[in-house]
Formats: structure tokens, sequence, C-alpha cells
């Protein structure tokens, strides 16, 4: 139900313009859709499971499309995939998450799991189906702030990409704030969650750098939780 194979399927449909979501080398319910319609449209039994029928079609109809963009690039650059407004869920470990959740105590759409690990936070945000992820990550290495959102070989989330830039370019104009990185990662947290998500890492912080990130971080989730009001 996973792996490179479902992730070429993902692809495939996505070039013929079925939409199967994020192409995450995941079966789950928009790909088993996209393939009942693709199916469909090819008078076969919508089974939802890839039949011999079914990849030889596929392979005959991809043949003569190996040129067109996916359908879910499409949707997000359209705009039809955008960040929703609602609850945000804050992950991960470290004291900028600490921080950032004593912050927002108030807020009852903020959800928060400390220390825990990144596939356990992804199964709780897509059952809670929250708008927005931010997971924090200390690591001893890193350098500054380091902002990931969802890419993989085929793919990438473009409202995340979006949405990490603006972030960083916030905390890039704070006079403390270090280094700050934007780049396209396939994290668990990142894969495994259906909606925007944005994995932060992130070394020993000072205490006026640790204000200041916050501050960035808090505006963004307020902007999040107010736009379902």
């Amino acid at each position: 139900m996973r792996g490179d194979d479902v992730a070429e399927l993902q692809v495939r449909l996505a070039q013929l313009g079925f939409n199967p979501g994020r192409i995450d080398g995941i079966f789950g319910s928009l790909t088993a859709d996209a393939l009942s319609e693709f199916q469909r449209n090819c008078a076969l039994e919508p089974s939802e499971t890839l039949t011999r029928e079914s990849l030889q079609a596929l392979r005959r109809l991809s043949a003569t499309n190996t040129s067109r963009s996916l359908v879910t690039d499409a949707r997000d650059l359209a705009g039809f995939n955008p960040v929703t407004g609602g609850a945000v869920l804050l992950c991960g470990d470290g004291p900028l998450v600490t921080a950032l959740a004593v912050a927002l105590r108030g807020e009852s759409l903020v959800r928060v799991e400390i220390d825990t690990t990144q596939e356990a936070a992804a199964l709780s945000a897509n059952d809670h189906d929250v708008a927005l992820v931010l997971s924090f990550q200390t690591l001893e290495h890193v350098e500054g702030l380091h902002l990931h959102y969802w890419a993989s070989y085929r793919s990438h989330s473009h409202r995340g990409e979006l949405l990490a830039s603006s972030l960083a370019s916030v905390l890039a104009h704070l006079p403390d704030v270090p280094r700050v990185e934007v780049t396209g990662m396939a994290l668990p947290i990142l894969r495994e969650t259906k909606m925007t998500t944005i994995h932060v890492e992130h070394g020993n912080v000072a205490e006026q750098v640790l204000h200041q990130a916050v501050t960035a971080f808090e505006g963004l989730v307020g902007q999040v939780i107010h736009s379902s009001e």
C-alpha cells in the first residue's frame, strides 16, 4: 500500500488529469478515488484496485502524455488547494516549540504535542483534520533556522513552499535571528500529513532570538486560526 510503485501510479494518474492528492507513495483515499475515476473513464470496473487491465490502460495513455504537468501541481498553483483556516498542531521538541506553546496556550484551536514522534504527530494531525502543522526539531549541528516543506522527486507542495518562504522573510528581517534557510524535503512528518506542514530544525537558540522567533511563528498561527472565523 506504499512505495515507489504507488508513487509512479500517482504520477501517471496526475499526468492524465486525475487528482490522487500528494505524490507521496501512499495509497490513500484520494489515490483510490482517482484510480476509480480513471477506470470509469476507460470503461473498466471502478474497483479502486490496480488490475492488469487498468495498468495496461495507464501505460498506453501515459505514453502519449509524458510531457504533461501534474494536475496536483496545477490545482495548487491555481489556488484550488489553499491553506484553509482552522486548527493548528504544534509538535516536536526543543525550547522554540515549548515557548510557542506557552505563548498560544489561550488559543482553543491550537493543539500541542511535545516530545512525540513525527509519525505519531502526523497521525494525530490527520485524525483531527487540522489546517496547519508546525513541527520543530532541535539538532545541535544546525546553525540558524531551517524551514522545510514537502518535496519529493516528482512533486512538491507549492503552498508549503510559499508559507515557509513568507515566514523565512519575516524571520530574516528580525535583528537577532541567525541565518534562515528554506528547503523542500520528504521527512515523515511532511510525507504523511494531509495538510500543509512546515518542519523547523534549529540548534541552540539564544534568549533574544527565541522571543523574536516565537513572535513570528505566533503571527503565522494567528493568521491561520483567524482566517476560519
